[in-house]
């Protein structure tokens, strides 16, 4: 009787191509955590609630997987990595010197809706810098996130910028409190912007914020300036704009980046009070990864003040955008072959020869059917192998083997000491 299971809705297996695919992104994450200075460390998928859920933002409260375990404490699957990092940071590494610089990668949930880029189990590689408050910390996030994105082939990306600290200055001037202010940001997120307007009683900030909303510009000095001008008369707001100009003065210094900046661009966490960002590819709307600055994160869970910034790069978008774009996400991982005794005496010599290829870091699959000649060679071929061996007793005791292309269907006698510089060659 044939099996029903099927995975969990929004969830799903990754095989093949598509794991590998996922495993070349991981790895060019884990490089650029080492290029940058980032070490690794791994955080449990299960917190406690009260972790998970102290400044995470209403709408990812409301889509955590939340279970109590067998003692009765409320628990829950991880929405995102900063929580978890936040929690080693006012433990474990509280007497590390600052600043901290953590990677981390691995899945993390939300029960959403699942559609094109968004499922319930996701993976992601987070980037968390803290200890500082300098524009040149906020810098190195972004900038980490362009080398990322370009080491694995897209193009045409662009980063969309913001300031949290722009809006927070104005209605924090008008009086507006803090549980309000979040309501604001959560319904910009959605770009529900009547709704925002909604929830501003002052016609005068109404004014303020709708002016926002309309500034654009192809220049990020212009626009920066226009901001400027704008919120004229709200000191916090000004001092954020200024900040705003000094990361991306640093930004901009590399050749290589695309900016815009949003002054009405707001992101579904609570705990931002910076600098915010995401990436972008012209072929999808949704994007590949974001972060920003949280200075306050940090004492929420007991530690002492420390400023910080991070970002977010999903795992599964990416993969999206390269498969959008035709990559190849760095190409095979150099060629592929498939080892074919003719007969089981020649079986011993054969598996000798496959591991001296994979000792030379070539991909091998060794005939392990016991199927014919004609049979494996046909398998080989289905499987997309680059090369085929055949070891037959005649060339092995010429000290060779019969080297197959598979691609032009051209073959040789290659000798053994050749053959690792033929098939890479």
């Amino acid at each position: 009787m044939p099996s029903t299971f099927q995975p969990v809705r929004g969830m799903r297996d990754l095989i093949g191509e598509e794991a590998k695919a996922f495993t070349n992104i991981i790895t060019t994450a884990r490089k650029t955590a080492d290029l940058y200075g980032f070490r690794e460390v791994i955080t449990p998928h299960v917190e406690p609630l009260e972790l998970l859920s102290a400044k995470s933002g209403e709408e990812i409260r409301q889509r955590m997987f939340i279970f109590k375990d067998l003692g009765e404490r409320q628990v829950a699957l991880r929405p995102e990595f900063t929580a978890s990092v936040a929690r080693l940071v006012t433990t474990v590494l509280k007497n590390e010197p600052k600043p901290l610089r953590l990677f981390s990668v691995g899945t993390v949930y939300r029960y959403d809706e699942p559609q094109k880029g968004r499922y319930r189990e996701f993976w992601q590689s987070n980037f968390e810098l803290m200890g500082s408050n300098k524009p040149e910390a906020d810098a190195e996030i972004v900038l980490l996130t362009n080398s990322m994105v370009a080491s694995l082939g897209l193009q045409g990306f662009a980063f969309k910028v913001g300031h949290i600290g722009v809006i927070r200055g104005v209605l924090s001037q008008e009086g507006m409190d803090e549980k309000t202010q979040n309501a604001v940001f959560q319904r910009m997120d959605k770009k529900e912007y009547g709704e925002a307007l909604k929830l501003v009683e002052s016609e005068k900030c109404r004014a303020m914020l709708k002016g926002l909303l309309e500034i654009k510009g192809k220049d990020w000095k212009e626009t920066v300036e226009q901001i400027k001008s704008h919120v004229g008369g709200y000191e916090k707001a000004q001092i954020a704009a200024e900040n705003l100009f000094e990361i991306l003065n640093l930004i901009t210094q590399s050749p290589d980046i695309t900016v815009t900046v949003d002054p009405a661009f707001a992101r579904g966490l609570e705990y931002y009070t910076g600098m915010i960002f995401e990436i972008y590819i012209p072929e999808l709307e949704i994007a590949l990864g974001g972060g920003g600055r949280y200075d306050r994160l940090i004492e929420v869970f007991g530690g002492e003040p420390t400023p910080a910034v991070g970002c977010a790069h999903g795992i599964d978008r990416v993969a999206i955008a390269l498969q959008e774009q035709k990559a190849t996400l760095n190409g095979k991982n150099g060629k592929s072959v498939a080892v074919i005794p003719i007969t089981d005496a020649l079986k011993s010599e054969a598996l000798k020869i496959a591991q001296q290829l994979r000792a030379a870091g070539i991909s091998v699959e060794f005939e392990v059917m016991g199927r014919k000649m004609a049979k494996a060679l046909e398998d080989a071929d289905k499987r997309k192998e680059d090369y085929a061996v055949i070891v037959g007793e005649r060339e092995l005791k010429e000290s060779a083997v019969m080297l197959k292309d598979l691609t032009n269907r051209q073959q040789c006698i290659v000798p053994l000491a050749q053959l690792v510089e033929k098939i890479k060659s």
